[in-house]
Protein backbone atom coordinates (compact mmCIF):
# COMPACT_ATOMS: atom_id res chain seq x y z
CA UNK A 1 0.00 0.00 0.00
CA UNK A 2 2.67 2.61 0.61
CA UNK A 3 4.25 1.90 -2.72
CA UNK A 4 0.89 2.58 -4.37
CA UNK A 5 0.32 5.34 -1.98
CA UNK A 6 3.53 7.42 -2.57
CA UNK A 7 2.68 9.77 -5.66
CA UNK A 8 -0.51 10.59 -4.95
CA UNK A 9 -0.81 10.13 -1.03
CA UNK A 10 2.49 10.21 1.06
CA UNK A 11 1.33 11.16 4.03
CA UNK A 12 -0.94 8.06 4.05
CA UNK A 13 1.73 6.10 2.49
CA UNK A 14 4.13 6.95 5.29
CA UNK A 15 1.11 5.62 7.71
CA UNK A 16 0.90 2.28 6.16
CA UNK A 17 4.46 1.97 6.37
CA UNK A 18 4.80 3.12 9.94
CA UNK A 19 1.65 0.21 10.54
CA UNK A 20 4.17 -2.30 8.96
CA UNK A 21 7.54 -1.10 10.78
CA UNK A 22 5.12 -2.02 13.99
CA UNK A 23 4.71 -5.71 12.98
CA UNK A 24 8.09 -6.40 11.49
CA UNK A 25 10.49 -3.54 12.46
CA UNK A 26 13.49 -5.92 11.85
CA UNK A 27 12.98 -6.46 8.11
CA UNK A 28 14.86 -4.23 5.78
CA UNK A 29 12.79 -3.31 3.75
CA UNK A 30 10.39 -2.57 6.21
CA UNK A 31 12.45 0.38 7.36
CA UNK A 32 13.22 1.00 4.23
CA UNK A 33 9.91 2.25 3.11
CA UNK A 34 9.34 3.75 6.16
CA UNK A 35 12.58 5.79 5.33
CA UNK A 36 11.34 6.94 1.61
CA UNK A 37 7.85 7.44 2.83
CA UNK A 38 9.27 9.87 5.72
CA UNK A 39 11.96 11.48 3.02
CA UNK A 40 8.71 12.08 0.76
CA UNK A 41 7.07 14.13 3.26
CA UNK A 42 10.29 15.95 4.48
CA UNK A 43 10.89 14.41 7.78
CA UNK A 44 14.21 14.33 6.86
CA UNK A 45 15.58 13.25 10.65
CA UNK A 46 13.32 10.51 10.82
CA UNK A 47 14.36 9.27 7.35
CA UNK A 48 17.76 9.64 7.81
CA UNK A 49 17.51 7.47 11.16
CA UNK A 50 15.53 4.67 9.21
CA UNK A 51 17.95 4.64 5.98
CA UNK A 52 20.81 4.24 8.96
CA UNK A 53 18.75 1.14 10.50
CA UNK A 54 17.93 -0.62 6.26
CA UNK A 55 21.71 0.00 6.21
CA UNK A 56 23.06 -1.95 9.49
CA UNK A 57 20.69 -4.74 9.05
CA UNK A 58 20.62 -4.88 4.96
CA UNK A 59 24.78 -4.48 4.64
CA UNK A 60 23.14 -2.41 1.46
CA UNK A 61 25.06 1.05 0.07
CA UNK A 62 22.04 1.41 -2.43
CA UNK A 63 20.05 4.09 -0.68
CA UNK A 64 23.44 6.28 -0.18
CA UNK A 65 22.07 9.05 -2.40
CA UNK A 66 18.76 9.14 -0.35
CA UNK A 67 21.23 9.88 2.83
CA UNK A 68 23.15 12.22 1.11
CA UNK A 69 19.81 13.63 0.28
CA UNK A 70 18.64 13.59 3.93
CA UNK A 71 21.61 15.15 5.39
CA UNK A 72 21.61 18.27 3.12
CA UNK A 73 17.26 18.35 4.04
CA UNK A 74 18.31 18.97 8.03
CA UNK A 75 21.22 21.37 7.29
CA UNK A 76 24.24 19.24 6.91
CA UNK A 77 25.66 19.84 3.60
CA UNK A 78 29.14 19.26 4.74
CA UNK A 79 28.31 16.02 6.46
CA UNK A 80 26.35 15.23 3.30
CA UNK A 81 29.74 15.36 1.15
CA UNK A 82 31.44 13.14 4.17
CA UNK A 83 28.41 10.73 3.28
CA UNK A 84 28.86 10.14 -0.37
CA UNK A 85 33.07 10.28 -0.23
CA UNK A 86 32.46 6.69 2.52
CA UNK A 87 31.88 4.65 -0.24
CA UNK A 88 34.07 3.75 -3.31
CA UNK A 89 30.92 4.94 -6.11
CA UNK A 90 33.08 1.92 -8.02
CA UNK A 91 31.06 -0.13 -5.96
CA UNK A 92 27.79 0.70 -6.71
CA UNK A 93 25.31 -0.10 -9.29
CA UNK A 94 24.87 2.33 -11.61
CA UNK A 95 21.62 4.10 -10.97
CA UNK A 96 23.21 4.49 -7.76
CA UNK A 97 25.76 6.08 -9.11
CA UNK A 98 23.94 9.09 -11.13
CA UNK A 99 21.81 9.34 -8.23
CA UNK A 100 24.92 10.01 -5.85
CA UNK A 101 26.33 12.25 -8.13
CA UNK A 102 22.90 14.74 -8.46
CA UNK A 103 23.11 14.73 -4.08
CA UNK A 104 26.10 15.63 -4.25
CA UNK A 105 26.17 18.54 -6.53
CA UNK A 106 22.79 19.35 -4.67
CA UNK A 107 25.81 19.89 -1.42
CA UNK A 108 27.83 21.72 -3.57
CA UNK A 109 25.01 24.14 -4.84
CA UNK A 110 24.21 24.68 -0.46
CA UNK A 111 27.59 25.20 0.32
CA UNK A 112 27.41 27.96 -2.49
CA UNK A 113 29.72 26.12 -4.43
CA UNK A 114 28.21 25.61 -8.17
CA UNK A 115 31.70 25.05 -9.81
CA UNK A 116 32.63 21.77 -7.86
CA UNK A 117 28.56 21.22 -7.99
CA UNK A 118 29.63 20.97 -11.47
CA UNK A 119 32.30 18.76 -11.29
CA UNK A 120 29.80 16.59 -9.17
CA UNK A 121 27.96 15.70 -11.99
CA UNK A 122 30.91 14.98 -14.85
CA UNK A 123 30.59 11.01 -14.62
CA UNK A 124 30.30 8.71 -17.65
CA UNK A 125 26.17 8.26 -17.12
CA UNK A 126 26.57 11.53 -17.85
CA UNK A 127 26.23 10.54 -21.73
CA UNK A 128 23.49 13.17 -23.66
CA UNK A 129 23.59 10.72 -26.86
CA UNK A 130 21.94 8.02 -24.95
CA UNK A 131 19.00 7.34 -22.39
CA UNK A 132 18.68 5.87 -19.59
CA UNK A 133 16.33 5.62 -16.55
CA UNK A 134 18.73 8.03 -14.36
CA UNK A 135 19.20 10.16 -17.58
CA UNK A 136 16.51 13.06 -17.40
CA UNK A 137 17.14 13.81 -13.37
CA UNK A 138 21.10 13.26 -13.96
CA UNK A 139 20.85 16.02 -17.14
CA UNK A 140 17.98 17.85 -15.50
CA UNK A 141 20.66 18.35 -12.79
CA UNK A 142 23.34 19.43 -15.01
CA UNK A 143 20.66 22.25 -16.07
CA UNK A 144 20.38 23.35 -12.66
CA UNK A 145 24.18 24.03 -12.44
CA UNK A 146 25.02 25.46 -15.71
CA UNK A 147 21.77 27.47 -14.46
CA UNK A 148 23.11 29.24 -11.51
CA UNK A 149 26.70 29.62 -12.83
CA UNK A 150 24.94 31.94 -15.43
CA UNK A 151 25.82 29.92 -18.84
CA UNK A 152 21.75 29.77 -19.82
CA UNK A 153 22.21 28.68 -23.73
CA UNK A 154 24.33 25.86 -22.24
CA UNK A 155 21.68 25.13 -19.17
CA UNK A 156 18.80 25.41 -21.89
CA UNK A 157 20.26 22.71 -24.21
CA UNK A 158 20.91 20.15 -21.32
CA UNK A 159 16.86 21.09 -19.72
CA UNK A 160 16.43 19.93 -23.59
CA UNK A 161 18.01 17.04 -23.64
CA UNK A 162 16.55 16.18 -20.14
CA UNK A 163 13.09 16.09 -21.82
CA UNK A 164 13.90 14.55 -24.72
CA UNK A 165 15.43 11.51 -22.56
CA UNK A 166 12.40 11.43 -20.75
CA UNK A 167 10.00 11.10 -24.21
CA UNK A 168 12.24 8.47 -25.36
CA UNK A 169 11.86 6.28 -22.15
CA UNK A 170 8.44 7.12 -21.86
CA UNK A 171 7.85 5.84 -25.51
CA UNK A 172 10.04 3.22 -24.86
CA UNK A 173 8.21 1.84 -21.87
CA UNK A 174 4.19 2.03 -24.03
CA UNK A 175 3.81 5.81 -22.75
CA UNK A 176 3.23 7.38 -25.31
CA UNK A 177 0.32 7.24 -27.94
CA UNK A 178 -0.14 4.13 -29.42
CA UNK A 179 -1.62 5.33 -32.70
CA UNK A 180 1.36 7.45 -34.02
CA UNK A 181 4.89 7.59 -31.92
CA UNK A 182 7.05 10.74 -33.01
CA UNK A 183 9.95 10.62 -30.56
CA UNK A 184 12.22 13.38 -31.22
CA UNK A 185 15.97 12.76 -31.70
CA UNK A 186 15.48 8.96 -31.49
CA UNK A 187 16.07 5.96 -33.06
CA UNK A 188 18.05 2.90 -31.73
CA UNK A 189 17.69 0.73 -27.93
CA UNK A 190 20.51 -1.29 -27.43
CA UNK A 191 20.68 -4.12 -25.62
CA UNK A 192 21.70 -2.90 -22.20
CA UNK A 193 18.58 -0.62 -22.74
CA UNK A 194 20.54 2.75 -23.73
CA UNK A 195 18.89 4.82 -26.34
CA UNK A 196 20.94 6.06 -29.00
CA UNK A 197 20.44 10.02 -30.05
CA UNK A 198 19.15 10.26 -33.81
CA UNK A 199 16.15 12.04 -35.31
CA UNK A 200 13.51 9.53 -36.34
CA UNK A 201 9.18 8.78 -36.28
CA UNK A 202 7.86 5.41 -35.40
CA UNK A 203 4.62 5.56 -36.84
CA UNK A 204 3.01 2.03 -34.84
CA UNK A 205 -0.20 1.45 -37.05
CA UNK A 206 2.18 0.81 -40.18
CA UNK A 207 3.95 -1.59 -38.34
CA UNK A 208 0.83 -3.77 -36.95
CA UNK A 209 -0.80 -3.59 -40.91
CA UNK A 210 2.79 -5.20 -41.17
CA UNK A 211 2.14 -7.71 -38.58
CA UNK A 212 -1.21 -8.46 -39.56
CA UNK A 213 -0.10 -9.06 -43.18
CA UNK A 214 2.53 -11.48 -41.95
CA UNK A 215 -0.16 -13.47 -39.61
CA UNK A 216 -2.25 -13.58 -43.16
CA UNK A 217 0.47 -15.06 -45.14
CA UNK A 218 1.29 -17.38 -42.42
CA UNK A 219 -2.62 -18.62 -42.89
Amino acid sequence: MASRLIEEDPQLAHQHALAASRSAGRVAIVRETVAITAYAIGDFALALRELRTHRRISGSDEQLPLIVDSERGVGRPDRALEEGRSVDRSTLPTAVRAQLAIAMSGARLDLGDPERALQELEIPEADPDRAFEWSPALFAARAAVLEELGRDDEAAEWFRRAEIAADALDAAAGVADREVIVVEEIDLIDDDGGVDVASGVVPVEEADEDADEDEDETR
